[in-house]
């Protein structure tokens, strides 16, 4: 059992995902944490990560870090995205096994299931049917990770758990305009869009120098900036958005994700993720959503709303939309003990709240 005194390494405790469970963690009075950034520990590179768990020689692990980005970078990047994440797995679960760790959560994806997987998607849908093309380097990838946490179970008696997040957003969102994934690309898109269609020049500005596109930053011109920004479909007139935006999803904030997944960590194990009996013990990782669904124009229009923009919003039917549906059965989690409690609505507003914030925040110290 894991005490308020355990040292628990949180892996990718920078990102969305972990920073988030590294707060949560805090927050219940667990303090001896151990994070490394991508510069301080590579986790593509074995020989280092054994030396970190010499060295630190951790009670649980937390495996948050992966290689993740939006549609386009999935297509774009796809040996990056199932190399990396491998050996990512690899050694990370590799080394927590050698080094004796008591409990290590593995965090995935909801993009593990097939693309035309019957709704609401529980856990036994996994393998049952082909995977989403553009993604399925990423899916390939998370799926080994979770099977090689059932599978240390299964032959060693380890206690590995696997959560499966469903499209998550929050503080510390990934808002690069290629490689984020679709509600913070779209908080960002008409963000600039209405600045740009109010003329406040200043807060393009800001925000491009916080985040620059392809080279260009708030230094450029204001007609290199509005060509550039042009390319990702944001204009003063309207922001141009991706497919059709009949797809549903299913967003999770990202911090209630957080929260299930440290409830997961100190109050389940792996005995109470299948069925006393099975003949077969497979598919024991755990979905976290809401189980509720949305399309991505009905968003689109909340965020619309929430930042007042006041121009167009358009869709380019010629780019993929992606799976059109993914909704979640949460079944398995509500049993373990765990619901969401944020809605979309608060969700994005507390987004944009964040994300102004944070370029207020950046422009002061630069």
């Amino acid at each position: 059992m894991l005490d308020k005194n355990s040292k628990i390494y949180v892996a990718g405790h920078n990102g969305l995902v972990g920073s988030a469970i590294w707060n949560n963690l805090k927050s219940r009075g667990y303090n001896n944490l151990v994070g490394k950034s991508h510069k301080e520990l590579d986790l593509l590179d074995p020989v280092a990560v054994r030396a970190f768990f010499d060295q630190e020689k951790p009670d649980a692990v937390v495996l948050a870090a992966a290689h993740v980005g939006g549609i386009m970078a999935n297509l774009r990047y796809r040996a990056d995205f199932i190399y990396k994440n491998l050996q990512i797995q690899q050694n990370v679960i590799g080394e927590s096994f050698r080094h004796g760790v008591q409990k290590l959560l593995f965090l995935g994806s909801t993009c593990i299931y097939p693309r035309e997987a019957p709704q609401p998607m529980s856990e036994d849908v996994l393998l049952t049917s082909p995977l989403e093309y553009t993604n399925e380097p990423y899916a390939i990838a998370k799926i080994a990770g979770l099977k090689m946490c059932e599978s240390f179970n299964l032959q060693y008696g380890t206690n590995y758990i696997a959560v499966m997040p469903t499209n998550l957003y929050g503080p510390n969102d990934n808002f690069h305009l290629e490689n984020s994934h679709v509600l913070p690309a779209m908080i960002r898109k008409i963000h600039l869009a209405k600045c740009l269609n109010e003329g406040d020049w200043d807060a393009v500005r800001k925000d491009m120098d916080l985040r620059p596109v392809e080279g260009v930053s708030g230094k450029n011109t204001d007609e290199e900036i509005k060509e550039e920004l042009k390319k990702f479909g944001i204009t003063a007139e309207a922001v141009t958005l991706w497919g059709t935006g009949k797809p549903l999803r299913e967003f999770l904030w990202s911090e209630e994700m957080a929260d299930a997944s440290v409830h997961v960590l100190l109050n389940v194990d792996f005995k109470d993720t299948y069925k006393e009996g099975d003949r077969d013990i497979r598919n024991c990782h755990i979905n976290v959503g809401t189980g509720k669904e949305i399309t991505i124009k009905e968003v689109a229009e909340k965020i619309m709303e929430t930042i007042g923009f006041k121009g167009e919003l358009r869709w380019d039917a010629s780019k993929p939309d992606g799976t059109m549906k993914k909704l979640t059965d949460v079944t398995k989690l509500h049993n373990l003990g765990w619901h969401h409690k944020i809605e979309i609505d608060e969700g994005v507003r507390k987004l944009y709240e964040w994300y102004n914030k944070g370029i207020c925040i950046n422009h002061k110290e630069a």
